[in-house]
């Protein structure tokens, strides 16, 4: 038996059985340091929350780091925590969070699918709306208060220093700064008011004038010019039967003065 383990064992001397492969360093092998990574290392830790779509990207930089944000992309993208809110599943069952009829009651009409009530809506009796009283005019909503014209009155007139002979019409008022019609009021026409007195003779244009106004016109010795309305639209049927009734009085009238020559 020490004959057998005489032949197995190996010498201190010897060679090992398991030859490294020759390498082309020499030197001692003790003397190596680790040579430190001159490259900043950025770690990423990626934190999940259980019941958020979200993912919160957190940045850990060495000191000697000058960048402390992360650059995003398309994997690192995300909304912040607390800014999605998840929705209420209604009508899902008693496990959903708000009971078996999930916070509608048990009957009724708001009770079912459906578009429900209109709002005001008090059961059939009259609604509050329709019970309190209505105001006529521009103050209940109606256009029956609305202005039709943009009163100008003889004094202001005086006191825009027209001078004899010059015209006035809604242009040369506004270039006189007299009116400055804005919105609803840039398609009135104008309308000559009685209120003052007028000097000098000028040429007045409006669509209308009150009885006082054209009185002291006239007095005055202004030139009154009436300018023509907007035509109110017809069908053209009706245009038609116009056009014959005018023929029409016109051949009678034409008529009676022959027989009464």
């Amino acid at each position: 038996m020490a004959s057998l383990l005489s032949l197995y064992s190996i010498p201190s001397s010897r060679t090992p059985l398991f030859l490294h492969h020759p390498s082309p360093f020499k030197g001692n092998v003790k003397n190596l340091k680790a040579n430190p990574c001159q490259f900043l290392t950025v770690k990423l830790e990626v934190k999940r929350k259980v019941g958020k779509s979200g993912v919160v990207v957190a940045s850990q930089a060495s000191p000697s780091s000058v960048a402390d944000s992360v650059r995003f992309r398309l994997d690192n993208l995300g909304p912040q925590p607390g800014s999605r809110k998840k929705a209420k599943r209604k009508g899902r069952g008693i496990s959903a969070g708000q009971g078996g009829s999930c916070g509608f009651g048990m009957r009724g009409q708001k009770s079912r699918s459906g578009p429900g009530v209109m709002k005001g809506f008090e059961g059939g009796q009259m609604p509050l709306y329709r019970r309190i009283p209505k105001l006529r005019g521009i103050a209940g909503g109606m256009h029956a208060g609305l202005p039709n014209y943009v009163p100008v009155n003889l004094k202001d007139i005086e006191e825009a220093g027209f001078q004899e002979g010059e015209e006035v019409s809604l242009e040369s008022l506004k270039k006189k700064g007299l009116i400055n019609p804005s919105g609803r009021e840039r398609k009135l026409p104008l309308k000559i008011l009685g209120d003052g007195e007028l000097s000098v003779k000028l040429n007045v244009k409006a669509r209308a004038f009150s009885a006082s106004a054209k009185e002291k016109l006239e007095a005055a010795g202004c030139s009154i010019t009436i300018l023509p309305g907007r035509k109110k639209w017809l069908k053209p049927s009706v245009l038609k039967n116009l056009a014959r009734a005018e023929e029409y009085f016109a051949k009678k009238r034409a008529a009676a003065e022959q027989a009464s020559s």
